[in-house]
């Protein structure tokens, strides 16, 4: 216990220390990138690996409450409005999606979500008198908590840092809390626990809740940090971008999620602009490789499939168990009746 809460005191200052650490400005945004998204796929971990429930319409969530806050602003409300607005309208639909999402499970539950996420980005590409179509909805400011202006990098990386750590922990007491414990017995034993009296449909129902809740949370901090919204944040591909950080991660784990996250945006936006030469392969094919991202995050998700079917965290710690049995020392093996000392014979 001590030592696992060293590691995280450790890893907290690490977190605290990146922008400084790194220095440049676009990295620094990146790591922003990562935080939010992070958030945005601890949300989807609540369905898909908690519940069981695989949802390709999560992106239709997240733009929601990005537009909620752009229009609020656009339309001359202060940010505290337009945060608070973004959550109430988030959690609103999510309890409409919840409510029609549920009446299914398996596939229909996911073709369902798939629906109503292609349904809200339709919404958002022909409603232009509300959403201005591909011409997106432009931010000019953002907030001043406490009074700390948010423009730099460095000061937005630090506010959403603070965002993700209070996620990370809802999201820990959540898993670990009695409601988490049934959850679980539904994505396991659903019929079991509605023999036993919980009610399924309800516990899938709050899961849902929560799950948008965290959502609608990396939606705001999104169009906080990009300062314009377009219907390209609902599209398919954002849902199944979400979705592969789950699953690449780890679903049903804390950790998972976050290093999913830290992989996908990492390969979106700082591999696929290397430039490599002198590989023995001429240049325009492996240059072409590292811009093309989704070619090279697809076959790195075919290899995590193929080696590490559970995703990459706990497949680490697979791999490193078995590494650390293999190079202990080994048990002298059981001695047989071959091999055993004969008896001594007792003299009468």
């Amino acid at each position: 216990m001590i030592a696992r809460r060293i590691a995280m005191a450790v890893v907290v200052l690490g977190l605290i220390a990146v922008p400084y650490a790194i220095g440049e400005v676009y990295y620094v945004n990146i790591a922003s990138q990562i935080l939010l998204y992070a958030i945005f796929a601890l949300g989807l971990n609540i369905l898909v690996g908690y519940a069981g429930l695989v949802s390709l319409g999560h992106a239709g969530l997240f733009g929601v409450a990005s537009y909620v806050v752009a229009s609020a602003l656009a339309a001359g409300y202060g940010h505290a409005v337009a945060i608070l607005a973004a959550l109430v309208f988030g959690l609103l639909f999510t309890a409409g999606f919840a409510a029609l999402a549920l009446r299914a499970t398996g596939i229909g539950f996911i073709m369902i979500t798939l629906a109503l996420g292609e349904i809200l980005w339709g919404l958002a590409y022909r409603w232009i008198s509300l959403t201005n179509g591909d011409n997106g909805v432009n931010v000019s400011t953002r907030p001043m908590p406490f009074g700390i202006a948010l423009t730099s990098a460095n000061a937005f990386y630090d506010m959403t840092l603070i965002v993700f750590l209070f996620a990370v922990a809802a999201c820990a007491i959540f898993v670990r809390s009695p409601f988490g414990a049934a959850l679980c017995g539904t994505r396991d034993q659903p019929r079991r626990m509605n023999a036993l009296g919980y009610h399924v449909w309800m516990i899938r129902f709050g899961a849902f809740m929560f799950s948008g809740l965290l959502t609608a949370v990396a939606g705001i901090l999104f169009v906080y940090y990009n300062k314009f919204i377009s219907p390209q944040t609902l599209a398919l591909t954002a849902s199944a971008e979400a979705l592969l950080m789950v699953i690449s991660g780890g679903a049903g784990t804390l950790l998972g999620p976050i290093v999913g996250a830290m992989l996908v945006v990492i390969v979106k936006n700082v591999v696929s602009g290397v430039h490599l030469g002198g590989t023995g392969v001429p240049v325009y094919i492996v240059n072409g490789l590292f811009q093309h991202w989704n070619f090279l995050l697809g076959l790195i998700f075919v290899l995590i499939v193929v080696f590490m079917p559970e995703g990459l965290v706990p497949g680490t710690v697979r791999l490193t168990r078995a590494a650390w049995r293999m190079s202990g020392p080994k048990k002298a093996a059981p001695a047989t009746a071959a091999t055993a000392a004969p008896a001594v014979e007792r003299k009468p």
